[in-house]
């Protein structure tokens, strides 16, 4: 994957997608502390438009973007108060076109979900920089994703903690699978979320603000859920596939609760290489703005002394069996990540609207699975018309509980 700016001296276009999100947040701290090598180009959110007029008065990009045009009405009509020059825009179609804007040479992709798979496929189709922080895009469409990578030139680099350890414990190319390269196996770490060790039985009772009080990560609420379920994990092995050309049985997961090895990669020769950090998501938001080059993320460094200990274990597919499904989901092909995607996005919904228990997450999306035909996914419109059904299918067993 070469990269037509690396080592260059200019100021480096970024279009943030998602800003009021975590990683958002994180990407602009990040940008923040480097001015003369990058600026903003465009910020976009959903509904936050407090927040996002926050950002607008500090970054000063050319342009924001608001899901609904009511939003954007009041934030135009705010920054002009301010005396900014902000160009406001909303809908979906804004969306892709301040991805795949010439202005923006880098595209953080950092909306949460489905919504997120357009306007990241856009920016790829223009050849930018990407850096992937939204993993629904992979899951929903990862064959046609990565032959849109490879068609159009497109710089793809992994903002998953997990990923974008991965990607750094592998050689530079490592593409056609790993054996290949001499890769046995892939170590994708999980901190096992607030309720590791707990019986099936025991997670029957849990409120969604005990499922989103991550112990070592700070979340949005709908990834929060996805650790605590494990289904994060089941994703994040389902977008490793497709990062690293590697089948599902190559992707091993290991439990690993300080969050400190972010993942590992298992070579033939015995030899295990592994990325280690505080859990600070600057760090891989950093490595993705600057590669090949390293710049300050505003994180401390590890300090192994305090960490003391580093513990691993297997996880419990009895009591987390929506690692298991994403899994099965991979093995299956086609339509089918799309479906578990769309079916798992409906039941958090339902449970952090209190509509629905913690274990029935993992019900429902094993029924949805199991009722929506596998079809081959050779084009978007087949990709997103098996997530709109998986989806009606969810809110119908949810209306006939």
């Amino acid at each position: 994957m070469a990269d037509s700016f690396a080592g260059s001296a200019h100021r480096r276009g970024v279009t943030v997608l998602g800003a009021t999100g975590s990683i958002g947040t994180s990407t602009l701290d990040v940008i923040a502390r480097h001015p003369d090598r990058y600026r903003v180009h465009a910020l976009t959110a959903h509904r936050s438009r407090e927040a996002l007029l926050a950002q607008c008065r500090r970054h000063r990009p050319e342009v924001a973007v608001l899901e609904r045009e009511a939003d954007a009405a009041w934030l135009r009509e705010r920054l002009a108060e301010a005396g900014l020059v902000t160009e406001v825009t909303s809908g979906p179609r804004a969306l892709v076109e301040v991805a795949e804007a010439s202005d923006a040479e880098v595209v953080m992709s950092a909306i949460v979900g489905a919504a997120g798979l357009l306007p990241t496929l856009a920016a790829v189709r223009a050849g930018k920089r990407v850096l992937l922080a939204n993993k629904e895009a992979l899951v929903m469409s990862g064959a046609l994703f990565m032959e849109a990578v490879a068609r159009f030139g497109a710089t793809l680099l992994p903002i998953d903690s997990e990923h974008n350890a991965i990607y750094q414990c592998l050689p530079v190319e490592h593409r056609g699978g790993l054996a290949r390269h001499g890769v046995r196996q892939l170590l994708l770490t999980a901190s096992g979320g607030p309720f590791r060790g707990w019986s099936r039985a025991a997670l029957a009772g849990v409120s969604p603000e005990q499922a989103c009080a991550h112990p070592n990560w700070s979340m949005g609420r709908k990834i929060s859920v996805d650790s605590a379920t494990l289904m994060n994990k089941g994703l994040e092995l389902i977008e490793a596939c497709w990062l690293f050309d590697a089948r599902p049985d190559q992707v091993q997961v290991v439990v690993h609760p300080q969050s400190v090895i972010h993942s590992m990669a298992a070579y033939s020769d015995g030899s295990v290489i592994a990325q280690l950090g505080n859990p600070d998501m600057r760090t891989p938001i950093a490595y993705g703005l600057a590669w090949p080059e390293r710049i300050d993320a505003g994180v401390a460094a590890l300090d192994l002394f305090a960490v003391a200990r580093l513990d691993f274990e297997a996880p419990d597919e009895i009591a987390f069996p929506c690692l298991r499904l994403a899994r099965e989901a991979m093995a299956a092909g086609g339509t089918a990540p799309a479906v578990l995607n769309a079916a798992n996005e409906a039941a958090v919904a339902a449970f952090l609207e209190g509509r629905l228990g913690f274990n029935a997450i993992a019900e429902l999306v094993a029924r949805v699975c199991d009722a929506e035909p596998v079809r081959p996914a050779d084009d978007l419109e087949t990709i997103l018309e098996a997530d709109a059904q998986a989806r009606c299918a969810a809110h119908a067993w949810l209306a006939g509980r």
